[in-house]
């Protein structure tokens, strides 16, 4: 098989997953919880990237799922000592709820500047009831989440947390790829491109709406009850936003409308400030250049250089 006929099989990008699995025994602590955070967002930046990418909607409720999957997994936990994996599927469940709660005003005929505004005011929303709901999400001081378990076996340190983080984000990045593959993906495609024409052709439009704000609510809550378990501390300061605006970062100095696009996102975004950790403020400067760039010179994000040599991105992974 020639090199070039090996680029163009997914399959490749299924090699990566099998050589992360050595990342423990060449890390150190430090850098083995900065991989940790880069899978968390690497959920983030794909479930964003299902709502305002791939069914062109301008939603920014994404800070709003993360603190939800996050404080689900956590008060689960917390108060009733559900199980981790238990409790990571209901952070996503309520997640998805809450996206197809998010969805209805898009049914309703809202788009654009003031669906932004709508799902902007439930991020602040939720980041008001877990500061005053002081008896459920201890308030303001924050929530301090269980020792996570997984069949018994206690996630004491980031290595372990690892393997079981790269188990649920391949999982899921897969799930997301054969998603946007299917008819659905595509019915999403044609809802962003042209409405109307979408549903002249028979595309229910109000159900894939639906289907894709609540699969977009499931992968980022899944990610926020991740995050609940690498932190082991949730409090209302971590999905304010400032963190919505890192989500929006991700997508697109990755890629809008690309899956790649939001893995590559999560890694520049979480891995290049820890370069210039020493230099105050500089992190706010880093962000604001690379939007500068990627707006003025790669529209479609850094994925799209990366498209231009490797097949297999630009034909599974990469959409115009």
């Amino acid at each position: 098989m020639s090199d070039k006929r090996w680029l163009s099989e997914p399959r490749i990008f299924y090699v990566v997953p099998v050589l992360a699995l050595a990342i423990p025994i060449l890390v150190n602590d430090y850098i083995q919880y900065i991989v940790n955070l880069i899978l968390v967002y690497v959920l983030v930046g794909v479930g964003f990237n299902i709502v305002i990418g791939n069914l062109g909607q301008l939603a920014f409720a994404n800070a709003a799922f993360f603190g939800i999957g996050a404080y689900t997994t956590g008060l689960l936990m917390y108060h009733f000592q559900v199980p981790f994996p238990l409790a990571l599927v209901a952070g996503g469940l309520v997640g998805a709820g809450a996206g197809a709660l998010v969805s209805l005003p898009a049914l309703r005929g809202v788009r654009g500047f003031y669906l932004a505004i709508i799902t902007l005011a439930l991020g602040e929303l939720m980041r008001w009831v877990y500061v005053h709901a002081e008896s459920v999400t201890l308030g303001s001081m924050g929530l301090h989440v269980p020792l996570p378990f997984i069949g018994g076996i206690a996630l004491k340190n980031d290595y372990g947390k690892f393997y079981v983080f790269l188990f649920v984000v391949v999982a899921l990045v897969v799930s997301t790829s054969n998603l946007l593959r299917s008819r659905f993906g595509r019915a999403f495609m044609s809802i962003r491109d042209n409405e109307l024409a979408a549903a002249s052709v028979g595309i229910h439009t109000a159900r894939y709406i639906v289907l894709a704000f609540a699969w977009s609510g499931f992968v980022v809550g899944v990610g926020g009850g991740l995050y609940a378990a690498l932190v082991r501390q949730v409090s209302p300061e971590a999905f304010n936003l400032l963190e919505l605006i890192v989500h929006f970062a991700i997508v697109t100095i990755g890629g809008l409308a690309s899956l790649g696009g939001s893995i590559l996102g999560a890694v520049i975004l979480t891995a290049a400030p820890e370069f210039i950790r020493d230099l105050p403020g500089f992190e706010e400067l880093l962000l604001a250049t690379l939007m500068l760039v990627i707006l003025l010179f790669l529209p479609r994000g850094f994925v799209s250089i990366l498209a231009r040599f490797i097949p297999a991105i630009r034909d599974r992974y990469y959409r115009e």
